[in-house]
């Protein structure tokens, strides 16, 4: 099976391109090293993201494993997400302006952290063409982030990512392995509706 190939365990109820099925997000990572110029492959690919009046509000801070940052950047991922991010070959902090310069005056921007996640999308696909893993990690303690990174007032950190080759699920903790596999997604029909909200146990 291709990279590009769609797993079995992912099927469309309509026809879209390979590339959106056959990413996942591995938690097993290999040792190897990537480059800088490969890290920015992947940022050039963010840029092109939809960006709120060209405004781009996304920040992307890295570290490569080994960098003099790197123990900065793993130490504020929670214990659970630090046992199997130590293998990735860096580590991107996704960051976002909260506001927005107007001309002379600062307005605040809505939409930032929809143009960050735009911008991440972008670059986890380009990622996985490259034939590189890619995961976003929830799991960190922000408040530590923001003094850590040294982030002003008006930017918002809103998730790790951890990129590098692809290892073998073998090598994660016992309790990490079964869950190293595609999963499903709910059917399109579950999150779209026309017109008003409909859903009642939201």
């Amino acid at each position: 099976m291709s990279a590009m190939s769609p797993p079995p365990e992912r099927f469309t109820d309509h026809e879209i391109d390979p590339v959106f099925l056959s990413r996942w997000s591995r938690r097993g990572f290999c040792d190897e090293p990537i480059a800088v110029s490969q890290l920015f492959t992947l940022f050039e690919a963010a840029r092109w993201a939809p960006s709120a009046k060209n405004a781009q509000p996304w920040r992307f801070l890295y570290s490569r494993r080994h960098d003099a940052n790197w123990p900065v950047f793993l130490d504020l991922l929670y214990p659970r997400n630090r046992i199997w991010a130590q293998r990735a070959a860096a580590l991107i902090a996704v960051v976002s302006r909260t506001v927005h310069k107007d001309g002379d005056g600062i307005r605040p921007s809505p939409t930032h952290a929809f143009d960050a996640g735009a911008a991440w999308a972008l670059l986890a696909l380009q990622a996985h063409r490259d034939g590189l893993n890619t995961r976003a990690i929830g799991g960190f303690d922000r408040a530590c982030a923001l003094k850590a990174l040294g982030l002003p007032g008006d930017y918002e950190i809103h998730a790790f990512v951890a990129v590098g080759r692809a290892g073998p699920a073998g090598k994660l903790p016992d309790h990490l392995q079964g869950l190293e596999r595609p999963t499903p997604r709910r059917a399109a029909s579950e999150f779209v509706a026309a017109g008003l909200f409909p859903w009642s146990d939201e």
